[in-house]
């Protein structure tokens, strides 16, 4: 759906995109990341056709988008960082000049807009003017433009930015719903929000791609040992020495928990060893009941820092 080789940006002396290169496949939602001034919004600009390229290529849905500009943006829906509303416009109003500039016909017109506001969830404030409305409603707004024209790829700029958690919580469940019938990318901040909806994750960091593959695959591969929670009653102490003596098992660490009865231990594995087993018979040899068992993931956040420090 979207093919990015070698993509080169230039300002100047300066490089803030060093040869590019990932594709995002039909009905995927991919996630786009990268620290401050890695070139993430430069890319994003290059694939949108607000920018060129010094050199390489980005082709949209089979259309170059510096040869063929106008049928591969056609496939796009963008909603930048700050969504491009006119304030003293109503909602029905913006839309309508929406439509205008995407040269939606006049009988398709009043259909997609029925659908298009339903499924964001802005019936409600059609006649009001988008100035007097929620950063959450502005944020509905900014996504439904997007829609316009049924483009097959949506692209979303920290999309939950300004957010209270419930807007954020509305926001998510858009997403996975479009995600149904359309190819997303998202560019976050909130990483959390990202593992939530995504598939697959870039990592970019100084110009270039440091990381493309899916949370999970990029979890094992940072951790050469795989972590086990182990939580439970009993003399902590006690349970640290006995769950070090297992075989395959490198360390045992206390966390701290929040229930004085409750203890919490992090058991670290070589990742070929499997010790549930081993460490459910250990317990109840020592009168010390499981109450909870289970692999701890690396988080996307904890991934994040691990690659862009590495970078």
């Amino acid at each position: 759906m979207i093919e990015i080789k070698n993509l080169v940006k230039r300002y100047g002396k300066k490089l803030a995109v060093n040869g590019i290169s990932f594709t995002v496949n039909k009905g995927e939602v991919l996630g786009f990341l990268g620290p401050n001034g890695a070139g993430k919004s430069t890319t994003m600009n290059i694939i949108t056709g607000y920018l060129s390229s010094t050199s390489g290529s980005v082709v949209i849905n089979g259309h170059d988008i510096l040869e063929e500009p106008e049928l591969a943006k056609k496939s796009i829906g963008y909603l930048p960082e700050l969504p491009p509303l006119y304030l003293d416009m109503t909602v029905i109003e913006y839309l309508d000049f929406m439509c205008d500039i995407k040269g939606v016909s006049k009988k398709d017109r009043a259909p997609q807009l029925a659908r298009i506001m339903s499924l964001v969830k802005i019936v409600d404030v059609g006649d009001r003017l988008i100035k007097n409305l929620s950063k959450g409603y502005k944020q509905r707004v900014g996504i439904a433009q997007a829609m316009i024209g049924n483009p097959e790829i949506l692209i979303l700029d920290e999309p939950t930015v300004g957010l209270d958690p419930n807007q954020i919580r509305e926001i998510r469940k858009l997403i996975r719903h479009l995600a149904q019938n359309h190819t997303i990318i998202i560019s976050s901040h909130i990483l959390s929000e990202i593992q939530a909806v995504c598939d697959r994750v870039v990592i970019i960091n100084k110009g270039k791609v440091a990381a493309i593959d899916t949370i999970g695959d990029l979890s094992t591969r940072l951790n050469e040992a795989k972590k086990i929670l182990v939580a439970f009653k009993g003399d902590e102490k006690l349970v640290c020495n006995l769950l070090r003596a297992i075989p395959g098992v490198e360390n045992v660490y206390l966390r701290e928990s929040r229930s004085a009865d409750i203890k919490q231990v992090e058991v670290s594995v070589m990742s070929e060893n499997d010790v549930r087993s081993s460490i459910f018979y250990t317990m109840a040899k020592a009168n010390s009941p499981i109450l909870e068992m289970r692999e701890l993931d690396a988080s996307l956040e904890e991934i994040f820092l691990s690659i862009t420090k590495e970078a």
